[in-house]
């Protein structure tokens, strides 16, 4: 049962600790919640800057870019109670988003919660008073505090951590390289011969979008089939080596290139919790957790936004309210042993899939709706209609097919079903 005025720790101000802060403030009208902010504003990646590496404060920078339309229908990435203009296209740019939360601050009165540059540095499992120690750093001001809080859910998002692999070579080529977090305008690429690593969302989007203003763009990339880039890209194999000015592929082909983007995606990371926090973070998994967000052995920590291949904010939202249910005592947590039993029951489901690894929380197939309505029943909340499911799986889907997907809009008939309809070319002037 929580206290009578219970204390909330959220860390990021991203979309997931901002739907994660409005509903600890409406189901817990007694709370105390307080989100820790890094940067100077909200966001996390969808705050975009044409800044690269680090920040004023000494700390990385990781956002979208400059030109980014989403590869997800619209429909998943508002809130059940802020939803996404409907004015907007299926497809929004990253100013539609941005303008999306910050709208969603305002209505709810969220900023007032908000310490922006603070960095939490440490989080510790206090036995004696069986409440959470989060040391905090005033980034500007270089100064640290210690905090004590009920409850700690830590919403940093999936794009903080890197992954760059480790090519022989590496270290003699002679051209910029850059991993796709510090990729921010296409027109910077023009008349360069540009190489592209990873076949991946971020690769099927950067390699067409430099194509239109590089010389040449190489993708290179894993699958046995070509994915689907348009004819300006040139799809290769694998990297074996990289050499001065380019580099050798498994085929053994050579190309020449000015410059290497690595879209080789990210990392989860929460360098900030010790050991006592009872999660351990391991081929990319974090766990022991129940249903991927409750900590089964301090069940008093969540992590909210984990799964991937989801209605983005709208799963985030669920999460929220699925974790804020136990923690203000409206709902009693299972006991320890069995929601292990769940969680191992879960991970052989996972193994058999072949959804092991990096692909722990990845919520394939009918595993999404199945998940929504999972955490829905047994919390007692409203879970996702299966139209939005439908929806995104058919996006993911059409993205594989067709490299214009997104010349397409997504309309909600009723809960089950939607329709697709074909944008009309823009006329050109004569």
């Amino acid at each position: 049962m929580a206290p009578a005025a219970a204390t909330y720790c959220i860390i990021g101000a991203g979309p997931s600790g901002l739907c994660t802060a409005k509903q600890a403030l409406a189901l817990d009208s007694h709370a105390t919640v307080t989100v820790f902010e890094q940067s100077k504003q909200i966001g996390g990646l969808w705050a975009y800057t044409d800044d690269t590496g680090k920040d004023s404060n000494g700390l990385d920078i990781t956002c979208m870019y400059a030109n980014l339309r989403t590869n997800l229908v619209k429909q998943g990435m508002g809130y059940p109670d802020y939803p996404i203009d409907e004015q907007a296209p299926t497809f929004v740019t990253i100013s539609d988003v941005i303008k999306q939360l910050e709208g969603y601050v305002d209505k709810f009165q969220l900023k007032k919660v908000i310490q922006f540059e603070r960095e939490v540095v440490r989080v510790t499992r206090n036995f004696s008073t069986d409440r959470w120690d989060v040391l905090v750093k005033d980034v500007a001001a270089n100064r640290y505090a210690m905090h004590q809080f009920d409850f700690v859910l830590v919403c940093n998002g999936h794009y903080s951590s890197r992954i760059i692999p480790s090519f022989p070579g590496r270290n003699i080529f002679r051209g910029q390289q850059l991993h796709s977090k510090d990729y921010r305008r296409e027109e910077n690429y023009r008349d360069q011969r540009v190489l592209v690593v990873g076949g991946g969302h971020s690769g099927m989007d950067i390699a067409p979008a430099i194509a239109l203003h590089a010389d040449k763009v190489v993708l290179s990339h894993r699958c046995n089939d070509p994915v689907h880039t348009g004819d300006r890209v040139v799809q290769k194999p694998e990297v074996l080596r990289l050499t001065q000015t380019g580099a050798e592929f498994v085929d053994g082909t050579r190309e020449e290139f000015d410059t290497i983007i690595y879209c080789t995606g990210y990392r989860y990371s929460t360098p900030f919790l010790s050991v006592d926090c009872g999660v351990s973070l391991e081929n990319n998994t974090i766990s022991p957790l129940y249903y991927h967000c409750i900590n089964i052995n301090q069940p008093t920590m969540a992590f909210i936004g984990l799964p991937f291949n989801a209605c983005l904010m709208l799963m985030m939202d669920l999460q929220a309210r699925f974790c804020l249910k136990f923690f203000t005592g409206q709902k009693q947590l299972p006991g320890k042993q069995q929601m292990l039993e769940w969680w191992q029951k879960d991970q052989q489901e996972r193994k058999e899939r072949g959804l092991s690894g990096k692909l722990s929380h990845m919520l394939a197939g009918d595993l999404q709706q199945r998940y929504y309505d999972d955490i829905a029943r047994i919390a007692e909340i409203e879970t996702l209609k299966p139209v939005l499911a439908k929806m995104h799986a058919d996006c993911i889907n059409s993205k594989k097919e067709d490299v214009n997907f997104r010349n397409f809009e997504y309309r909600i008939v009723d809960d089950e079903h939607f329709i697709k309809v074909q944008i009309p070319p823009t006329p050109t002037m004569s």
